[in-house]
C-alpha cells in the first residue's frame, strides 16, 4: 500500500500517513509557466495498491485536475489498484438539475475520475447520499459523525437541556442521527422567504428555550444560513448555540459573519485545509479526521468491511 498527496490538504495526507506508519510516497505536483498541471511519481508503483488523498476544495477546479493527472500517471505506471481519497467532494451541491438547461456537475466530476483511470472512491459526508450512484466503480461514505459524538460528550453538556438542531429540513436526517446517538432532542429550523429581496424568515420546530443548542450541517460555506439560525435560536430563549459542520469551505466573508454573529462556536473537521483567517478565529475549531480515514484506507486495502466502522442503525 503506498499513500500520495496532491496540493489540496497535505497537513492532513501526513496525519493519515502517521496513523498508517507510513512515508508519503514521493511525488511531484507542478504547474508550467501557463498554469498546466504536471505531475510525476518519483517511486515505483507497479503493482502497488495506490490511494491519492485530494479533497477538491478551493480553488476547485485546480484540485481536480490535479486528481485526474496525478490518477493518470498512476494508471501508466501500472498501480494495480488506484482509490481517489476525496474528505470533500466539490461540486456534490450540483447533484440535480435545479432548472432548464443546468448541468448535474456532481456525475461530470464521477464520469471524470472513472474514466481517468480511479477504482474505487473514498469520500466523508456527501452532500447527497445519491451521488454514490453517480459513479460505476465502488464508492466508500463516511461520517464524520463518530468524531462529532465523542467530541460533544467531552464538552460536559447537560444530556437533558442538549437538543440537536437541523438548520434547513434537508438536512433532518443528518440532525436525527447526531440526536439518537447522544440521546438529545431534536428541532428544524424552516427558513422561508416572504418575498424576493427580503431576508428569510426562520421558524423553530421544536422547544429550544433554555436548552444548549447544536446545529448539525455537512457544509458551511459564506455560514449565512447557520448565522440566522443561531439568531434565530436565541430569540427563542436558546442558552447557547453552537455548531458541528463536515465541510468548512469558508467563502465570501464567512469568518467574519460568524465572529459577530450569536454563534458561540463552530466546530469543523479537517477535511479541508483551514486557512490563516481560519486558524486565527476564535470561534471555530478543527478536528481531525485523520484516524477515521486512515483506518477506512487500511480496512480497503486488507479487503475488510468498512460499513461496520458505524452502527447503521443510529445513522438513520
Amino acid at each position: 500500500m503506498k499513500l500520495l498527496s496532491c496540493n489540496a490538504n497535505r497537513p492532513l495526507a501526513e496525519a493519515i500517513a502517521n496513523c498508517l506508519d507510513l512515508e508519503l510516497t514521493k511525488a511531484s505536483v507542478r504547474r508550467f509557466a501557463d498554469k498546466e498541471i504536471f505531475v510525476e511519481i518519483e517511486e515505483n508503483v507497479r503493482g502497488q495498491d495506490i490511494f491519492i488523498i485530494q479533497p477538491t476544495s478551493y480553488p476547485a477546479n485546480d484540485h481536480l485536475m490535479e486528481l485526474l493527472v496525478m490518477i493518470d500517471a498512476l494508471r501508466r505506471g501500472s498501480a494495480q489498484r488506484i482509490t481517489a481519497v476525496m474528505p470533500y467532494y466539490g461540486y456534490a451541491r450540483q447533484d440535480r438539475k435545479t432548472g432548464p438547461r443546468t448541468p448535474i456537475s456532481a456525475k461530470l466530476v464521477a464520469n471524470l475520475i472513472t474514466t481517468a483511470g480511479a477504482n474505487r472512491v473514498l469520500t466523508m459526508d456527501l452532500h447527497a447520499g445519491q451521488i454514490q450512484g453517480f459513479f460505476d466503480i465502488p464508492v466508500d461514505n463516511l461520517f464524520a459523525a463518530p468524531v462529532f459524538h465523542k467530541d460533544i460528550a467531552e464538552n460536559g453538556l447537560p444530556k437533558d437541556k442538549l437538543t440537536i438542531v437541523s438548520p434547513d429540513v434537508g438536512g433532518v436526517l443528518r440532525a436525527r442521527a447526531i440526536a439518537k446517538r447522544l440521546d438529545a432532542d431534536l428541532a428544524i429550523v424552516d427558513k422561508r422567504r416572504e418575498r424576493a429581496g427580503v431576508s428569510e424568515v426562520m421558524h423553530i420546530i421544536g422547544d429550544v428555550e433554555g436548552r444548549h443548542c447544536i446545529l448539525a450541517d455537512d457544509i458551511v460555506d459564506s455560514a449565512g444560513t447557520l448565522c440566522n439560525a443561531a439568531a434565530a435560536l436565541k430569540e427563542q430563549g436558546a442558552n447557547s448555540v453552537s455548531a458541528y459542520v463536515s465541510h468548512g469551505v469558508f467563502s465570501n466573508q464567512a469568518i467574519d459573519r460568524i465572529t459577530k454573529s450569536p454563534l458561540d462556536s463552530m466546530v469543523v473537521t479537517d477535511s479541508i485545509r483551514a486557512t490563516d483567517e481560519v486558524l486565527a478565529s476564535d470561534k471555530v475549531r478543527q478536528l481531525s479526521v485523520a484516524s477515521l480515514l486512515g483506518e477506512a484506507i487500511s480496512r480497503i486495502s486488507n479487503s475488510a468491511s468498512v460499513s461496520s466502522l458505524f452502527d447503521y442503525e443510529n445513522m438513520e
